[in-house]
């Protein structure tokens, strides 16, 4: 199946959002402290995040099905550090992760980026270091939220 895969609008905020945490609490959520999923929460339901999408100062993209539902959602922040990418569980293996990430390594590109870097969960570990991303170092817990710093050289893709 093809997917649609564009920058999202403010409309699908929400949904891409809901995505986001639905997709959490089966893969994330039941490693972690109740502190990070609190955390977690509030950084993809509260206003924080969704204010500074609304200024354009974090772009996120979606991947829609032909019906318009939201199957994956990337986001970045303004120096190009993957904050969210999550996609539709019983949509996983079908490339929509690698397809958003590929929009975005090009979108990083044409912005003169060398690097990207992400706070990988434990359960993307293995997607990202297949895409070529390495660790920057160990995997770390902060505010309850477990992840390992992991970068690519933008530079070094073939676009």
């Amino acid at each position: 199946m093809k997917y649609n895969i564009r920058p999202l609008k403010i409309k699908d905020w929400d949904m891409a959002m809901q995505l986001a945490w639905d997709t959490f609490l089966v893969y994330e959520a039941p490693e972690y402290e109740p502190e990070g999923v609190k955390n977690f929460h509030e950084f993809v339901k509260g206003e924080e995040l969704k204010n500074m999408f609304a200024l354009g100062a974090y772009k996120a993209w979606g991947a829609f099905d032909e019906n318009g539902v939201i199957v994956g959602v990337l986001g970045v922040r303004s120096n190009w550090h993957i904050s969210l990418l999550f996609v539709e569980p019983s949509l996983h293996h079908q490339g929509i992760a690698t397809s958003l990430l590929k929009i975005v390594f090009r979108e990083a590109a044409e912005d003169c980026a060398t690097e990207m870097t992400v706070f990988s969960s434990p359960f993307a570990v293995p997607f990202y270091h297949k895409m070529g991303f390495t660790d920057m170092g160990r995997e770390k817990t902060t505010d309850g939220i477990r992840y390992t710093p992991m970068s690519i050289q933008i530079t070094d893709l073939e676009q």
